[in-house]
């Protein structure tokens, strides 16, 4: 399954199987729930605050990892 995002990137996306149903994430979310920050391109102001932000995140999700 894929999703298409405002500059026409496909984005492929995984489906969850738990035992309250089903659930779609998008690849980069499913990575960040194990902890893995995915970064392509060069890094500038923007890239680099969406970086903090998810290391912030990550931070206040689980401070001891």
């Amino acid at each position: 399954m894929l999703a298409d995002i405002q500059n026409n990137t496909l984005i492929p996306t995984v489906i969850e199987q738990s035992g309250r149903g089903e659930r779609a994430f998008d690849i980069y979310s499913r990575l960040l729930k194990e902890r893995i920050i995915f970064l392509v391109g060069p890094v500038n102001d923007h890239t680099a605050n969406l970086v903090v932000a998810q290391l912030l995140f990550l931070e206040s999700e689980n401070p001891d990892k």
